[in-house]
């Protein structure tokens, strides 16, 4: 049981997805979902490097100006 869904739910959920996209577009689907995924994974990732850069920039202009 996953987070209070059982077996039975599982089923009618995949049968769900099955006819509303067919199974012939599953496979285009999940890649989509996956690089949708892998996208927000590195552009979360990449902000905590461009803060540090902006950072360090206003530190740099707050060290020219004093």
């Amino acid at each position: 049981m996953i987070g209070g869904i059982g077996m039975t739910e599982l089923i009618v959920i995949l049968v769900i997805v099955l006819v509303i996209f067919g199974a012939g577009k599953l496979p285009e689907v999940g890649s989509a979902l996956g690089k949708g995924i892998r996208n927000f994974k590195s552009s979360v990732s990449g902000d905590a490097s461009d803060d540090k850069a902006v950072k360090g920039d206003i530190e740099d202009k707050s060290n020219k100006e004093a």
